[in-house]
């Protein structure tokens, strides 16, 4: 990340962070009418002391940095907080930051996928500011832009993507779209810490269509398995029928089991069945 400085009549400069996160000390020449304005104030504050310190102490939160501007320029230090820091009147001007984590969502895009579908999908987004000097020095509203680009990487990450691979690896696009961010993000002192896409809206024709061809992969499956099904008791019957006519009285067990059966039921009707030899034996004396 690079800072440039502006306002001054010496060439620019270019500041990288710090490894405490902070901007580069920037040159501390403020020129003769900066430090006879920085004079001024300074006495203005020594006159009215103490009721001065009423608008020289400011407090930031834990959870807040304020990065200091003296005459325009930023002063050296880095952000300051958390807790008590002094400004002067007239010539400091400060701007607080939340380094809280923010989350935003993204509205609902309408992406033309790479096998031409038209899908509208939204996101989540988790972000926070890591740097509070480069987001303010760096960029005019961090957040604003942020979300901005974060409606341009969905755009771009879900065009080159087929249907199925949205509906199916919403954990991989999610993590592309977070390391897209971070990287597009850094320069603005923006630290992306999460992305999750919430929803993936069809047209109403395609969801028809997709559930009409559900149901007839179901349908197939099912006569599938019914067909394996009789295919193995068919076997199972053959199988039994083998068992029967090795062993005649075989038959007759079955049959009384079967009579059991019908008695444990309750029921009044009772068949006997005729074994087909017998009926043939009287076929054969007409």
């Amino acid at each position: 990340m690079y800072r440039i400085e502006v306002g001054s009549t010496q060439p620019l400069a270019l500041g990288k962070p710090s490894a405490t996160g902070d901007a580069d000390e920037p040159d501390a020449s403020q020129g003769i009418c900066g430090l006879i304005l920085t004079a001024m104030s300074f006495l203005l504050v020594v006159c009215t002391f103490p009721f001065s310190l009423c608008v020289c102490l400011k407090v930031v939160q834990e959870y807040e940095r304020a990065v200091i501007f003296r005459l325009g320029r930023l002063m050296s230090g880095g952000a300051k907080g958390p807790g008590i820091f002094f400004i002067l009147p007239c010539v400091d001007s400060y701007t607080k930051v939340d380094l809280r984590t923010a989350v935003f969502d993204v509205p609902p895009q309408e992406i033309l996928t790479k096998d031409s579908v038209t899908v509208s999908v939204d996101a989540v987004v988790f972000y926070r500011i890591s740097n509070a000097t480069v987001s303010v020095a760096n960029v005019e509203n961090a957040h604003h832009s942020t979300r901005l680009l974060a409606q341009t990487s969905l755009r771009n990450v879900l065009g080159t993507r087929n249907l199925h691979e949205i509906l199916s690896e919403r954990e991989t696009i999610s993590g592309t779209m977070q390391t897209n961010l971070d990287e597009a993000t850094d320069s603005w002192g923006i630290k992306v810490e999460r992305v999750e896409i919430k929803d993936v809206r069809l047209p109403v024709q395609l969801q028809r269509a997709m559930a009409a061809e559900a149901e007839a992969a179901r349908e197939a499956r099912a006569k599938v398995i019914a067909a394996e099904g009789e295919q193995k008791a068919s076997r199972a019957l053959k199988d039994a029928a083998d068992v029967i006519a090795e062993s005649p009285a075989a038959l007759q067990l079955r049959y009384l089991q079967s009579l059991q059966s019908i008695s444990v039921e309750k029921n009044s009707t009772i068949i006997f069945p005729l074994p087909i030899d017998f009926l043939a034996h009287f076929m054969k004396h007409k």
